[in-house]
């Protein structure tokens, strides 16, 4: 994780609260949130039990810290993308699929903790959470039907296929491991290839080639 730390937390302060958010994914993406005790974070961060409580209130404030920074740095990643390529739906969702994976495959153990302790939240901290993942699926949805209106695109369900595309993106961070052969960005463009086919993406016609085969 220490090579994760400059991308997600380096703004954090002070550094005791940065040591511990760290060493909280650490723990949670090992053993579950509901199975690491305060102590053990604690522990693994070199300091006192009590220290916990100076920094965070509690096992769930430090849950709710890793999974707002999570997701925030997700969509931040994803939205640069979108906004980058805006206007070509096929490069747009190209670059959007691999960017989106390339984050969950390079931050993977932040990635597991943020979407599989999401039922763990307290009610409060997932309605702020939620608003941000919807959008998050928004961005994506918004591609395939501007590719689906477009031509380009040829899509039964796009509610469906988005469903689709998140998940397989997200699935990266559950196998991926320091020893994986293939680096983010290479996962990122075999998923952007994977995606691409899974639209039946079709070349973009001009009006003339139109009229000829009218």
């Amino acid at each position: 994780m220490r090579d994760l730390a400059d991308d997600l937390w380096g703004d954090l302060q002070p550094a005791a609260s940065r040591r511990l958010l760290l060493a909280a994914v650490e723990a949670f993406a090992k053993n579950g949130y509901h199975n690491t005790t305060t102590r053990e974070i604690a522990a693994a961060a070199g300091m006192s039990p009590a220290a916990v409580y100076v920094h965070y209130k509690s096992k769930a404030e430090l849950l709710r810290a890793i999974s707002q920074i999570g997701h925030e740095a997700a969509y931040s990643t994803l939205e640069a993308a979108v906004v980058r390529h805006a206007g070509d739906p096929v490069e747009c969702l190209k670059a959007a699929v691999a960017a989106f994976t390339s984050w969950h495959a390079r931050n993977y153990l932040v990635a597991r903790v943020i979407q599989d302790e999401l039922d763990s939240l307290d009610i409060a901290d997932y309605e702020v959470i939620l608003p941000l993942r919807r959008r998050t699926t928004g961005l994506v949805t918004n591609i395939l039907e501007a590719g689906q209106a477009a031509g380009v695109f040829a899509i039964d369900d796009i509610a469906l296929t988005t469903r689709g595309i998140f998940s397989m993106i997200i699935d990266t961070a559950r196998w991926r491991r320091p020893t994986t052969r293939l680096s983010p960005h290479q996962v990122g463009i075999a998923y952007a290839n994977l995606v691409l086919r899974m639209v039946d993406t079709k070349p973009v016609r001009t009006d003339a080639e139109k009229s000829r085969s009218a």
